[in-house]
């Protein structure tokens, strides 16, 4: 359990806040808290989804990031046009590691960037017609694409530019899809909008249009949406359900292609693994289609067992078994990852701030490893993701959202975990103050982390990292005072 008492982390979060004028502490305030279980909302004790204030450093992204770098970017057999400056397609290139199948450049392009590239002379005169000639060019170029789509960047929004139009007239012209999405960049608080408004251009540009197409289905078709198979994460999760006996007729949306979501609303059920990113589209597939969804948590023996038994309760006695068929499988496999690993990590402590499921999701694979969570936060959450937080931790958990640098510097300086999993930004921040650190967005080049397979990859990347010899050896050369820092400049 946490060595810091309840009071004692109220204490610290007041702390914290004393370095902050009195307006910027009040708003500050009401994004720290300590977890308290009797709350029945997360909204009664922690405010979420908030802009950040100017000059109070965030790491959140934009709502071109949300789309872009998450929903769209993954599906592998369309072209993502990136459309402004340069820039942002290629900083949203191939940064997640969405593993896919396929020859890239020739049938499959997510790691690719496709861009209008904008200068100073599209920003006067609108950059229609360079869309248009773009899609040309791409189709004569990449004729085994399966459609486009239009990502927009800040200055499209600015100018006016009509994607919607030129959109129209590209699919009269080259006979595919092609989904304009307004996702620019300074819309909303966070990326957190960019996941909604992908989905909205998912539900109005691609599933309306083929609703009446024939599929051969059966009564055991499901669908892996919020799965963006970042170092194959999506590939270990499919297995099981396959080996349960169920049959992934659409993965969204990493190693997805367009005809897989074409394909979802044949489903009989959703299942849904980042709900903060595409919990909007399951929700219309609900109300339109009648497809119930639920979400469901692959991290962790535990929470295996846990969801393959709730999935396989909306299915018949025969899936019924064949999931305890299959946690029967694997418990002998993860019993000796965590036979293995458990004494080298076990009261080991953690502090996490990730992204939209992370922060809870991977909560239950540290405690199948003895480890425990003493903190955590997310950058772009809203309030029914605390609400799902609050049931997974203990009540002297530290909760942070949208944390800025100095508030996550400080908190760690007095918690002192054994472990931090948070983002690349924070990275080399902790590292240097000689603190364990794992990158948890993109497995720090590892993974998958999903699946029984994926909690033997995740037990070792964690005691690999914990255990290394080299954090003994490093200290920051400021803790031993002005006169070492000379010496060793000299």
């Amino acid at each position: 359990m946490s060595t810091m008492t309840r009071e004692e982390t109220e204490a610290l979060i007041q702390e914290v806040l004393e370095v902050y004028p009195e307006k910027v502490r009040k708003d500050r305030e009401k994004h720290l808290t300590v977890i308290d279980q009797d709350v029945a909302e997360s909204k009664k004790c922690i405010t979420s989804n908030r802009k950040s204030l100017p000059g109070v450093m965030t790491v959140r992204g934009c709502a071109y990031a949300g789309s872009k770098g998450v929903v769209w970017g993954p599906i592998k057999d369309m072209v993502h046009i990136s459309h402004g400056p340069v820039g942002c397609g290629q900083y949203s290139r191939a940064g997640r590691r969405n593993y896919y199948v396929g020859a890239t450049g020739i049938n499959t392009f997510g790691t690719m960037n496709f861009t209008s590239d904008f200068q100073e002379k599209d920003i006067v005169f609108g950059g229609d017609k360079k869309l248009a000639k773009i899609m040309t060019e791409i189709e004569q170029l990449f004729p085994l694409n399966k459609g486009i789509t239009v990502q927009s960047e800040c200055p499209i929004g600015l100018i006016g530019d009509d994607i919607e139009a030129v959109a129209k007239k590209t699919i009269a012209e080259i006979k595919k899809p092609v989904v304009p999405v307004r996702c620019e960049g300074f819309r909303g608080v966070s990326q957190s909008l960019g996941h909604h408004i992908a989905n909205d251009s998912i539900r109005d540009w691609v599933l309306d249009a083929r609703d009446k197409t024939s599929f051969n289905g059966t009564p055991y078709d499901v669908t892996v949406i919020g799965d963006y198979n970042v170092g194959g994460d999506a590939w270990a999760s499919r297995t099981l359900l396959e080996e349960m006996g169920l049959r992934v007729i659409a993965q969204w949306s990493g190693d997805g292609t367009l005809a897989e979501i074409e394909n979802t609303p044949k489903a009989k059920l959703n299942l849904i693994h980042c709900y903060r990113s595409m919990n909007y589209i399951s929700r219309h597939m609900e109300e339109k289609y009648n497809i119930p969804w639920m979400e469901y948590n692959f991290f962790g023996p535990t929470k295996i067992a846990e969801s393959l038994r709730k999935i396989a309760a909306f299915f018949d006695d025969n899936i019924k078994a064949n999931a305890e068929r299959v946690i029967e499988k694997y418990t002998a496999e993860y019993e000796a990852v965590i036979a293995k690993y458990r004494p080298r990590l076990e009261g080991k402590r953690v502090m996490l701030y990730v992204g939209g499921l992370r922060p809870r999701h991977i909560i239950g694979a540290y405690e199948d490893l003895g480890m425990e969570v003493v903190g955590t936060g997310y950058e772009f959450a809203h309030n029914d993701d605390y609400d799902r937080t609050i049931a997974e931790m203990g009540n002297t958990t530290l909760i942070y959202d949208d944390i800025t640098g100095y508030e996550f510097e400080e908190f760690v300086k007095k918690v002192k975990p054994d472990l931090i999993g948070s983002g690349i930004k924070e990275k080399y921040i902790f590292q240097k103050m000689g603190i364990p650190f794992r990158q948890m967005h993109s497995w720090d080049y590892s993974g998958p982390y999903h699946g029984y397979d994926g909690f033997a990859i995740f037990a070792r990347d964690m005691d690999m990292t914990l255990n290394n010899p080299c954090w003994k050896k490093i200290r920051a050369p400021w803790l031993d005072g002005p006169s070492a820092t000379a010496g060793a400049a000299a």
